[in-house]
Protein backbone atom coordinates (compact mmCIF):
# COMPACT_ATOMS: atom_id res chain seq x y z
CA UNK A 1 0.00 0.00 0.00
CA UNK A 2 1.25 3.42 -1.01
CA UNK A 3 1.44 5.85 1.42
CA UNK A 4 -1.18 9.00 0.99
CA UNK A 5 0.74 11.06 3.18
CA UNK A 6 4.16 11.07 0.75
CA UNK A 7 2.21 13.26 -1.44
CA UNK A 8 2.38 10.09 -4.12
CA UNK A 9 -0.83 10.05 -6.37
CA UNK A 10 -2.66 6.83 -7.55
CA UNK A 11 -3.31 8.62 -11.19
CA UNK A 12 -2.77 5.63 -13.81
CA UNK A 13 -2.83 3.04 -11.16
CA UNK A 14 -4.72 -0.20 -13.55
CA UNK A 15 -6.23 -3.14 -12.68
CA UNK A 16 -7.40 -6.17 -14.85
CA UNK A 17 -9.74 -8.86 -14.44
CA UNK A 18 -10.31 -11.25 -16.58
CA UNK A 19 -13.39 -14.36 -16.54
CA UNK A 20 -14.86 -16.80 -18.61
CA UNK A 21 -18.79 -16.17 -19.23
CA UNK A 22 -20.78 -19.08 -17.84
CA UNK A 23 -23.58 -20.13 -20.24
CA UNK A 24 -26.01 -20.04 -16.86
CA UNK A 25 -25.46 -16.10 -17.28
CA UNK A 26 -26.93 -15.69 -20.40
CA UNK A 27 -30.34 -13.87 -20.15
CA UNK A 28 -31.57 -12.99 -23.91
CA UNK A 29 -31.56 -15.28 -27.07
CA UNK A 30 -28.27 -15.88 -28.51
CA UNK A 31 -26.83 -16.58 -25.61
CA UNK A 32 -26.56 -12.58 -24.64
CA UNK A 33 -25.61 -11.61 -20.93
CA UNK A 34 -26.88 -8.40 -19.40
CA UNK A 35 -24.86 -5.48 -19.31
CA UNK A 36 -25.61 -5.71 -15.37
CA UNK A 37 -22.94 -8.82 -15.93
CA UNK A 38 -19.80 -6.39 -16.55
CA UNK A 39 -21.23 -3.73 -14.43
CA UNK A 40 -20.70 -6.34 -11.20
CA UNK A 41 -17.02 -6.92 -13.12
CA UNK A 42 -16.19 -3.31 -12.65
CA UNK A 43 -17.57 -3.23 -9.15
CA UNK A 44 -14.66 -5.64 -9.03
CA UNK A 45 -11.81 -4.00 -10.33
CA UNK A 46 -12.73 -1.11 -8.85
CA UNK A 47 -12.49 -2.75 -5.20
CA UNK A 48 -9.05 -4.26 -5.78
CA UNK A 49 -7.97 -0.43 -6.90
CA UNK A 50 -8.85 0.63 -3.49
CA UNK A 51 -6.95 -1.71 -1.96
CA UNK A 52 -3.98 -1.15 -3.86
CA UNK A 53 -4.37 2.44 -3.38
CA UNK A 54 -6.08 3.35 0.07
CA UNK A 55 -5.70 -0.07 1.68
CA UNK A 56 -9.63 -0.66 2.16
CA UNK A 57 -11.82 -2.00 -0.09
CA UNK A 58 -13.81 1.49 -0.60
CA UNK A 59 -17.08 2.28 -1.68
CA UNK A 60 -18.43 2.49 -5.44
CA UNK A 61 -20.27 5.72 -4.95
CA UNK A 62 -21.87 6.29 -8.55
CA UNK A 63 -21.41 6.32 -12.73
CA UNK A 64 -20.83 9.26 -14.18
CA UNK A 65 -21.25 7.53 -17.66
CA UNK A 66 -21.84 4.23 -19.21
CA UNK A 67 -21.85 2.94 -23.00
CA UNK A 68 -22.46 -0.64 -24.47
CA UNK A 69 -20.65 -0.50 -27.68
CA UNK A 70 -20.94 -4.86 -28.53
CA UNK A 71 -22.36 -7.61 -27.24
CA UNK A 72 -21.80 -10.30 -24.46
CA UNK A 73 -22.07 -13.89 -25.31
CA UNK A 74 -22.04 -16.76 -22.50
CA UNK A 75 -18.58 -18.70 -23.52
CA UNK A 76 -16.78 -15.09 -24.04
CA UNK A 77 -13.65 -14.54 -21.96
CA UNK A 78 -13.79 -11.03 -21.22
CA UNK A 79 -10.95 -9.19 -19.61
CA UNK A 80 -12.67 -5.77 -17.11
CA UNK A 81 -10.01 -3.14 -16.72
CA UNK A 82 -10.18 0.01 -14.22
CA UNK A 83 -7.57 3.06 -14.09
CA UNK A 84 -7.62 5.60 -12.19
CA UNK A 85 -7.88 9.53 -13.55
CA UNK A 86 -7.79 11.19 -10.58
CA UNK A 87 -7.61 11.18 -7.35
CA UNK A 88 -9.63 13.33 -4.73
CA UNK A 89 -8.83 13.65 -0.86
CA UNK A 90 -11.89 10.81 -0.61
CA UNK A 91 -12.53 10.09 -4.26
CA UNK A 92 -11.16 8.26 -7.16
CA UNK A 93 -12.13 8.77 -10.54
CA UNK A 94 -12.08 5.62 -12.59
CA UNK A 95 -12.43 5.11 -16.20
CA UNK A 96 -13.67 1.66 -16.86
CA UNK A 97 -13.88 -0.81 -20.05
CA UNK A 98 -14.36 -4.03 -20.32
CA UNK A 99 -12.96 -6.01 -23.86
CA UNK A 100 -13.63 -9.86 -25.00
CA UNK A 101 -10.51 -11.97 -25.98
CA UNK A 102 -12.00 -14.81 -26.65
CA UNK A 103 -15.10 -15.92 -28.37
CA UNK A 104 -17.24 -18.86 -29.15
CA UNK A 105 -17.45 -20.03 -33.02
CA UNK A 106 -20.44 -22.12 -33.13
CA UNK A 107 -20.18 -22.16 -36.82
CA UNK A 108 -16.90 -24.61 -36.24
CA UNK A 109 -18.28 -27.05 -33.63
CA UNK A 110 -20.30 -27.39 -30.76
CA UNK A 111 -17.35 -26.58 -27.96
CA UNK A 112 -15.29 -24.40 -30.51
CA UNK A 113 -13.69 -20.99 -29.56
CA UNK A 114 -11.03 -18.70 -30.69
CA UNK A 115 -8.78 -16.39 -29.34
CA UNK A 116 -9.71 -13.16 -31.02
CA UNK A 117 -6.92 -10.84 -32.68
CA UNK A 118 -8.25 -7.65 -31.84
CA UNK A 119 -10.58 -7.70 -28.82
CA UNK A 120 -14.07 -6.66 -29.07
CA UNK A 121 -14.81 -3.49 -26.59
CA UNK A 122 -18.05 -3.89 -25.26
CA UNK A 123 -18.23 -1.71 -22.31
CA UNK A 124 -16.46 1.76 -21.43
CA UNK A 125 -17.56 3.64 -18.15
CA UNK A 126 -16.35 6.38 -15.93
CA UNK A 127 -17.41 5.81 -12.11
CA UNK A 128 -16.46 7.49 -8.50
CA UNK A 129 -15.22 5.51 -5.88
CA UNK A 130 -14.62 6.85 -2.57
CA UNK A 131 -12.21 5.40 0.89
CA UNK A 132 -12.25 6.54 4.18
CA UNK A 133 -10.15 9.45 5.32
CA UNK A 134 -6.83 8.37 5.70
CA UNK A 135 -5.27 8.07 9.24
CA UNK A 136 -2.37 10.25 10.11
CA UNK A 137 0.93 8.10 11.10
CA UNK A 138 1.62 8.31 14.61
CA UNK A 139 4.74 10.53 15.75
Amino acid sequence: MTDPFDGSSFEGLSVTHRRYVPYAHAHYAGHLVDGAYVLGLFGDVATEVCIRSDGDEGLFASYSDVRFHAPLRAGDVVEATATVTRVGRRSRTLEFEARVVCRGRPDKGESAAEVLTEPIIVVTATGTVVVPEPVPPQL
